[in-house]
């Protein structure tokens, strides 16, 4: 089971849209929300291996029957022989919180909110470095997500579906390719002989670039 840290204080005011150093009234709004959701929220997921098949019109997850489109995870695949495919969410209990939370104060619902998706991305973090205490690689690329670059986020449910992730962890996708629980991530990771490539910057593969008040590379 993965035991979730604090959450970084800066990290949370990002999401928060604090630019700059956060003042004491949003540190302490911060940690009384990081306080609670670490108490009440288990999070889990759910992890398949497959070979990776380059083709013209993408990467075919062999062992999943599931063709990823596009150029962009081509590039992020390329060289690699397999692929983990993963989901995680912090379940339902975080929506519930974030709901809770609202009810009785809005600065704290955006405050639960915020050390939420941050929390996600912590759990995304264990998970990764779980999967590959076991599953033993000599090299990785980083996570990318439907979404990312040109590679559709219609192709959430296909994921899931694949990963059985509403029977394992109780995880879906509405019709408008929202993912429920809404503190959720879906991922894959290239596995890989020789070296890969290095992350891009946070921003370069985002279709908000440019666009978003929450991106450092967007507020220089």
């Amino acid at each position: 089971m993965i035991r979730l840290n604090p959450v970084s204080i800066s990290e949370a005011a990002r999401y928060m849209g604090v630019k700059g150093e956060p003042d004491d009234a949003v540190r302490k709004l911060i940690e009384r929300a990081d306080e609670i959701a670490r108490k009440n929220i288990v999070p889990k997921y759910v992890y398949r291996i497959s070979e990776a098949e380059l083709l013209d019109s993408g990467v075919m997850l062999v062992n999943l029957g599931l063709l990823l489109t596009g150029n962009d995870i081509k590039k992020h695949l390329s060289g690699c022989r397999k692929a983990v495919v993963f989901a995680a969410t912090l379940s339902s209990q975080a929506d519930k919180l974030i709901r809770q939370a609202g009810v009785t104060d809005v600065a704290d619902a955006l405050a639960m909110d915020c050390v939420c998706s941050a929390l996600i991305e912590q759990v995304c973090d264990k998970a990764e470095e779980e999967i590959f205490g076991v599953v033993k690689v000599a090299y990785r690329t980083w996570r990318f997500s439907p979404g990312y670059g040109d590679l559709p986020i219609t192709l959430q449910e296909d994921l899931l579906k694949a990963l059985n992730a509403q029977r394992r962890i109780g995880l879906t996708v509405t019709s408008e390719n929202i993912m429920v629980p809404s503190k959720s991530v879906t991922a894959i990771i290239g596995i890989s002989d020789v070296p890969v490539k290095d992350k891009p910057g946070k921003c370069e593969l985002c279709n908000m670039r440019g666009k978003c008040s929450f991106s450092v590379e967007c507020r220089k």
